[in-house]
């Protein structure tokens, strides 16, 4: 660990659990621990992983990247 690059480097968690701190958890206060645990679910498999826009993909969302591809026939 310590080295750039390093397989080890934890860098992505941290900056993905940042985000979601404060883009999530710090807006509300929680009555029980369920509820932040839902939510979480919530975040990343409704907003994360379909709507947030990706740099990565040009600024898209993942749904809009896909409709943009064109279809492949399997061989």
């Amino acid at each position: 660990m310590g080295s750039v690059g390093d397989c080890f480097d934890d860098a992505l968690m941290e900056s993905s659990r940042g985000r979601m701190q404060t883009e999530l958890l710090n807006r509300r206060r929680w009555n029980t621990r369920l509820e932040p645990a839902n939510a979480i679910f919530e975040y990343l498999e409704i907003f994360h992983n379909r709507q947030r826009r990706h740099g990565s993909l040009g600024t898209l969302t993942p749904i809009e990247y896909e409709m943009l591809q064109p279809k492949t026939q399997p061989a």
